[in-house]
This record gives structure tokens, sequence and C-alpha cells, in this order.
């Protein structure tokens, strides 16, 4: 009679940990890896070029000849000028007007187009064009459109279209919210659409099953779970809306007199037209730190995304 050998203990479990172990480090390679080139384009196209501001904003330079040390004198001429102001009360009233257009249109637009109706793909389609246009072509087209001689109002004998709008203050502000709010509602309302195809239609079930009709969907459920898209979609206009320079170069030149002269077109004047490169980037540092109080007091303002209930969870 042969004995039994004695059960041996499997050693599977070590050996997959370890391996598990060595496959999860050879993993971790190939990712950053992956993040590199990103990473390099990042440093060369945005840290490199915002460094060379900020040491341009300390130097004399005509843009041609010798660079020479200035101090903080530039920084002294750019906020001792009465005009820097009146820039930066322009830029946010573009800014805030803007974003009070863009933001309910948008959200109204992203939340019909959010359906699954077939036509609602070709809307969405047709919507989208003026996102591809581009800005001074579009600023040319509303030039001619809204010329109070030969523009559509004379071609068509409106009276109400037949004015200067380019020629009076208030009504070019008004012009150039109303040509920015055209081109970049269809983007935020992408956006939107996204946001609201994302939330579970269990919850909008359930509110139908209590009662709740659409208008009353729309404020208790979609607001509600769209509130970091609203945030996302804020954020983008908000800073977007620093670097409106060429649509109003091309409609406007900042005029009439200085009415639409927001500060990448003030930027524009100080450096390239007036050949003082460091007064001009002092002007391009202030719009970068006013980009990343605004980005960073709308993070704030929207909570943490991991403490909270993320959209459709």
């Amino acid at each position: 009679m042969t004995a039994t050998a004695p059960p041996v203990a499997p050693a599977t479990g070590r050996k997959v940990s370890s391996g598990a172990g060595r496959g999860g480090a050879g993993r971790s390679g190939p990712v950053a890896w992956m993040v590199l080139p990103a990473l390099i384009m990042f440093v060369v196209f945005g840290v490199v070029p915002l460094v060379g501001v900020l040491v341009l904003s300390f130097v004399h330079w005509d843009g041609l000849g010798a660079i020479t040390p200035a101090g903080l004198s530039n920084w002294r001429t750019i906020l001792t000028d009465s005009s820097l102001p009146h820039s930066i009360f322009v830029t946010f009233e573009i800014m805030i007007l803007s974003w009070a257009v863009q933001t309910p249109i948008s959200l109204l637009l992203g939340t019909f187009l959010a359906g699954r109706q077939r036509y609602r793909a070709f809307l969405a389609v047709l919507y989208f064009i003026p996102l591809l246009l581009s800005s001074a072509a579009i600023a040319i087209t509303y030039k001619a459109l809204l010329d109070p001689n030969f523009g559509l109002g004379p071609g068509l004998h409106l009276d109400f279209l037949t004015q200067d709008w380019l020629g009076n203050s208030k009504l070019a502000v008004g012009v150039v919210v109303f040509i920015v709010s055209w081109q970049f509602i269809p983007f935020h309302s992408l956006i939107y659409q996204g946001g609201v195809r994302a939330i579970p239609t269990t919850m909008y079930e359930a509110a139908s099953i209590d009662g709740a009709g659409r208008i009353r969907q729309f404020f208790s459920i979609t607001i509600p779970q769209l509130k970091y898209t609203i945030i996302t979609s804020s954020t983008l206009m908000v800073v977007g809306s620093l670097t409106f320079f060429d649509l109003i170069f091309v409609l406007t030149a900042g005029g009439p007199g200085d009415a639409t002269e927001v500060l990448a077109l003030d930027m524009y004047k100080t450096g390239f037209m007036s050949n003082q490169m460091g007064p001009a980037s002092v002007i391009a540092v202030i719009l970068v730190l006013l980009g990343l109080a605004l980005a960073l007091l709308l993070r704030r303002l929207g909570g943490s995304t991991t403490a909270s209930q993320q959209e459709g969870a």
C-alpha cells in the first residue's frame, strides 16, 4: 500500500500578486510617456511664452532694436494710465453681458437638442454652423449688413434697422455682445446637450409619476443636475471673453471713440501700433492674472465635484 503524497500548499497566490504588481508597475510607464507629449506642448507653448511676456514687462523694447532694462517703469506707466480702468470696464461689460445672453439661450437650446427625435440632430448641425466661421469674416459680414447707407436696413427699407449701429457707443457695445453670443452659443449648447443626456431618465420618470410638468422638471431636475456643467461653460465664457480681439478689431477697431476698446485690443495697439512691447506685456500679464482669478473664483463657487454628487450619478 503506497502512501499518498502530502498536500502541497498552492503557491499561485504569491506569484499572481507579484506578477500583478510587476504588471502594474510596467503599465505606469507607458501612461507617463503618453502624458509627456502634452506636457511638452504645454511648457513650450504655454509656460515659456508666459515667462517671456513677464520678462518683457520689465524692459524697454520697440520690437526691433536693443532690449534695455526698465525696472518697474512699464508697470507704473500702465497702472497710472487713465485708459486702463476704462479698458477693464469695457472688458467686464462685454463679458457680463455676453454671459447673461449666452447662458440661458445655450441652456435652453442644449436641453431642447438633447431630445431623441431625428430632426433635432439636423437642427444641432444647423445651429453649430456659426462656430465654424472665422471671427474676422463674421465681423466683415455684419459690418456690411449694419451699414446705415448700403446695409440690410436701407436695402429692405426697414427704418428700425437703418441706424448708425457702429457709430453710437451704446449700440456698438450691444452689437458686439450680439455677434459674440451668436457665434459662441452653438458651442455652449453642445456642452449643455451632453450634460442633459447624462442625467438619468429615471429621475424624469419619477417626477412625471409625482405629477411634475416639464417646466417643474426643468427647474427641479435639469438645472440642479447641470450645476458643474454651468460652472464649466461659464468659465469658458468668462475667460474666453478676455481674449476677444479679432472680431472687435475688424468690426469697430475699438470705436466709436474708445467705447469698445477691450484690454486685448489695448494691448495690440500699445505693442504693435505704438511699438511699446514693455507696456503691452504688462497688459498681457494683467489679462493672465484676471483670467486666472476669474477661473479660480468660478471653481470656488462651484465647489468640489468629488465631495458632491456628480451629474448623472
